[in-house]
């Protein structure tokens, strides 16, 4: 197993524990984060390296990644585990995959990339270095089936995991929040370059909002201790911002907050399955944008816009994403707290269709296909 970021961390140690229940002897390693680890995972290599994203940024770690991937290439062709499973990082682990697919290694992958949105030409690699594709969304199966690569919709863990109403007084007073008054989660990303292109932003929009209502309160929480030293840096900073900074604990604390204002990515989903009004943006270094913008082949990039085929929720995306648009797309969900009933409604259809014991349905399709390859004697 190899992940490449916190999400596709909490993926695979569910995902670990869903096989251990049925087969208690299975056996795990390659590259995870803590959740994996405690899990279960014996660790070849630290997780961090992995954890890169565009186009400019692998250039810059491309030494560290090649060996890292040399080193699994080498350790998993001559052990010959019985299933090799890319979690997410595909830049990193379709190459991996096609590699020892071709050594005889059956390989699965598991969550797609947005190969229907942009790069559509991966498909063929994908085909390639997989044998079969675990997807979290619906349309992704579609998407496959199209194009001849198995794949199986599993619905998404994180629909499972979220309960369909969150308590936020409960989660308030857990974080020690005013029951009454406006509260913003601000997530900025768990990435390096995502803190550094978006947490100065995120800060003096939540400066400006709180000019407009002075009893607005914040939470941020960090995906790490490298992130939170990120963060702690721009809460110094900031000092007239009320921010209580969290260790993790994202899920908590978007449930205590009113708005989210968050980086665009699986934190939108989670947000959409919290039921939460949110403002979605990003910012992208100029030469991965100007090359990635010119291959978007969707309307829309967050997941809630994608799912319901139509613009739900607001999209703040490089040069709309200033202090200013940012700021009026915050305050205009709270001047609209009546009117979000008919959103709020939308994402509860939403968190019904992706609930589908995720991790029992993606463990007994990997051990299934393990079976079906010992059957034929390959």
């Amino acid at each position: 197993m190899v992940a490449g970021e916190a999400s596709g961390d909490r993926l695979g140690a569910s995902l670990i524990r869903a096989v251990r229940e049925r087969v208690p002897a299975a056996r795990f390693e390659g590259v995870g984060g803590p959740l994996m680890i405690e899990a279960g995972l014996n660790p070849l290599f630290d997780m961090e390296p992995l954890a890169v994203m565009g186009l400019v940024d692998p250039i810059k770690k491309l030494p560290q990644l090649l060996r890292i991937r040399r080193g699994l290439n080498r350790h998993f062709s001559s052990a010959k585990p019985d299933l090799f499973l890319g979690i997410d990082a595909p830049d990193f682990n379709t190459g991996l995959e096609l590699s020892l697919r071709r050594r005889g290694v059956l390989t699965a992958h598991y969550v797609s990339p947005s190969v229907w949105a942009w790069r559509s030409g991966r498909i063929k690699k994908i085909a390639r270095a997989v044998d079969h594709m675990l997807v979290l969304l619906p349309f992704e199966a579609r998407f496959y089936a199209e194009h001849g690569v198995p794949a199986t919709f599993v619905g998404h863990p994180l629909a499972d995991e979220i309960p369909l109403v969150v308590d936020a007084a409960a989660s308030r007073k857990e974080l020690g929040l005013p029951l009454s008054g406006p509260v913003v989660a601000l997530l900025p990303g768990s990435r390096q370059s995502e803190i550094s292109l978006l947490g100065r932003l995120f800060f003096e929009t939540a400066r400006r909002c709180r000019a407009a209502r002075p009893n607005m309160q914040f939470v941020l929480p960090a995906a790490n201790a490298a992130r939170k030293r990120q963060i702690d840096a721009l809460v110094a900073d900031s000092p007239d911002v009320p921010v209580t900074v969290l260790d993790a604990q994202s899920h908590l604390a978007m449930a205590a907050a009113d708005v989210v204002l968050l980086a665009s990515g699986t934190t939108a989903l989670e947000a959409m399955l919290l039921k939460k009004p949110m403002v979605v943006s990003y910012k992208a270094g100029r030469v991965t944008h100007a090359i990635v913008s010119r291959m978007l082949k969707v309307p829309h990039v967050s997941l809630p816009n994608l799912l319901a085929g139509q613009p739900l929720v607001p999209e703040l995306l490089q040069g709309e994403a200033t202090v200013e648009n940012l700021t009026a797309a915050v305050l205009r969900l709270f001047d609209a707290a009546d009117g979000n009933g008919a959103l709020l409604k939308r994402f509860g259809e939403m968190h019904m269709a992706l609930r589908q014991n995720a991790d029992e349905t993606a463990a007994q399709t990997l051990l299934d296909l393990i079976e079906r390859r010992r059957g034929t004697g390959d």
